[in-house]
């Protein structure tokens, strides 16, 4: 008897720590994400007219362009994060700003699924024209600690200024994230 009882406080005690580890885990309302992306896709057409908030570089025929950027974002509730992206991106000299207004689900707390807005700003680059993207993307959030996670996903930007383009974008993204 006294073995059953004290297997059954072993039990409720690992069932405890678990649930309060499972509080304050990082995908809980109130923390933050911190993100990169890498985005890879898009061919030539569109590396040559996509706005983005990631890491990047690419080189077609004697023109290159890279850009550079970042996210952050808000839990408000568990699992659930508002976001915000700034870049910076160069066309082979020219330069533009990017900016990006979103959300992140992570469905079973391991499969992130976005949807956002991203825009950019450049006259040198986009002419009187501003692209504007409506985005969405799913993937695989790894966790390879208890606060940092790598995001392979796939990624649709659909063009929301028809003036500026027609055509969407598929990209391949490998995202970094840290989770506070």
């Amino acid at each position: 008897m006294k073995k059953l009882l004290f297997t059954a406080l072993a039990v409720f005690a690992f069932v405890s720590v678990n649930a309060q580890e499972d509080e304050s885990s990082a995908l809980s309302k109130g923390s933050w994400l911190v993100e990169a992306n890498t985005g890879f896709g898009g061919g030539a057409t569109g590396a040559a007219h996509r706005s983005t908030t990631s890491f990047g570089l690419t080189s077609i025929d004697g023109t290159t362009i890279w850009s550079i950027g970042g996210e952050a974002g808000y839990f408000v509730m568990d699992d659930l994060a508002v976001k915000v992206g700034l870049g910076y991106n160069d066309f082979d000299g020219a330069s533009s700003f990017s900016y990006k207004v979103g959300a992140k689900y992570y469905v079973a707390s391991q499969f992130p699924v976005q949807v956002d807005v991203t825009g950019a700003s450049g006259d040198d680059v986009f002419g009187d024209e501003s692209p504007l993207w409506l985005g969405l993307q799913g993937g695989y959030a790894w966790f390879v600690a208890d606060n940092i996670s790598i995001e392979p996903g796939l990624r649709y930007n659909l063009s929301l200024n028809e003036d500026f383009t027609d055509e969407g974008v598929l990209e391949f993204n490998i995202g970094f994230a840290l989770h506070f």
